[in-house]
């Protein structure tokens, strides 16, 4: 079965019931749960962590038999690096947007679409990269 990554925003969607994403999100996940394994890796863990205070409440918010968890191979972690840098070099802030590497670098380097919202920066610094998306 294919594996497709679903970042931590759209997670966050459906677990917080956001009333402008949430029809999108849920629906995006229903839809590519059908024939797709649904992959979290270490970085969308934790990103989505943040709203729990157990671990076990998050395990069951994101079920193992659900949401696979994969490493990040050292490979992703090498390229998310490189692509920060050249983000920092073009003038990019230092929001918080090194996990965006890693989660994009992962995608990239395992040949995984990624299902987000964040579409700009992903297109920009992983230009392979196949993006679930509204309206993409």
């Amino acid at each position: 079965m294919a594996e497709v990554i679903i970042d931590s925003n759209i997670l966050l969607d459906v677990l917080t019931e956001d009333a402008e994403w949430f029809a999108f999100s849920a629906g995006i996940i229903e839809e590519y749960a059908e024939d797709h394994s649904l992959v979290i890796n270490p970085i969308i863990y934790a990103e989505v962590s943040i709203g729990f205070d157990r671990i076990e409440d998050l395990d069951a918010a994101l079920p193992a038999d659900k949401f696979l968890r994969r490493p990040i191979p050292p490979e992703a972690a090498f390229l998310a690096g490189k692509c920060f840098v050249k983000y920092r070099r073009r003038g990019g802030a230092k929001r918080s947007t090194l996990p965006d590497f890693f989660i994009g670098a992962h995608a990239a380097v395992e040949k995984m679409p990624l299902i987000t919202r964040d579409i700009a920066r992903y297109r920009t610094y992983f230009p392979t990269l196949k993006i679930i998306a509204p309206e993409s």
